[in-house]
């Protein structure tokens, strides 16, 4: 699977259980205990926000302080749809992920941005789905790849404080099962 598919089908992934908010489930929960469900799709919306402008050129200082805070606004749902097209957009445009990228970390491999893209789009739409108790059968390729590219970079992850340590589940568990655990997560949220 290209990684442009990979990307837009976990993104999709997202977007279906966004959709599936009802409306007294904006506070609700998540396995991300420091954010509520509106938290976490705001955290989405605006990595998605800044994706276009990363994918051009920008540096974080040209980008500035224009997505902190609330970004969703009175239709959260309106703006994550904007967000993700415009993001899907760039990710797609010929060229996009054959240089690099300004991020926190410093300059990144723009294929190495969009895997890290991938990474929270998926395994956020299972805490999406957890905190608004939807369904959270993620795509199982997409899991799969999601977790070939944390599995061997997760110790330094850790290290950064990134994610949670990780959670024991069976070796055979389902792959999904495996990605959660490995970033934090208890399946059984």
């Amino acid at each position: 699977m290209r990684l442009t598919e990979t990307y837009e089908r976990a993104q999709a992934e997202f977007d279906r259980r966004v959709r599936r908010i009802g409306d007294g489930q904006w506070s609700a929960p998540t396995p991300c205990t420091e954010w509520s469900v509106r938290e976490l799709v705001n955290h989405l919306t605006a990595e998605q926000l800044w994706a276009p402008h990363l994918l051009r050129g920008e540096t974080l200082a040209e980008v500035g302080d224009r997505y902190d805070g609330d970004v969703l606004g009175e239709d959260p749902v309106a703006v994550w749809e904007r967000a993700a097209r415009d993001a899907r957009e760039a990710f797609a445009a010929p060229g996009a992920l054959d240089g690099t990228v300004h991020t926190s970390g410093g300059l990144t491999p723009a294929e190495e941005y969009a895997r890290q893209m991938t990474l929270d789009l998926t395994v956020h739409a299972w805490d999406l789905a957890r905190g608004i108790a939807a369904d959270d059968r993620l795509d199982r390729d997409v899991a799969a790849s999601v977790y070939e590219f944390v599995e061997p970079q997760i110790e330094g992850w850790q290290d950064l404080g990134i994610f949670d340590p990780p959670v024991e589940v069976a070796g055979d568990a389902p792959v999904q099962d495996r990605l959660v655990a490995l970033l934090g997560r208890d399946p059984a949220w």
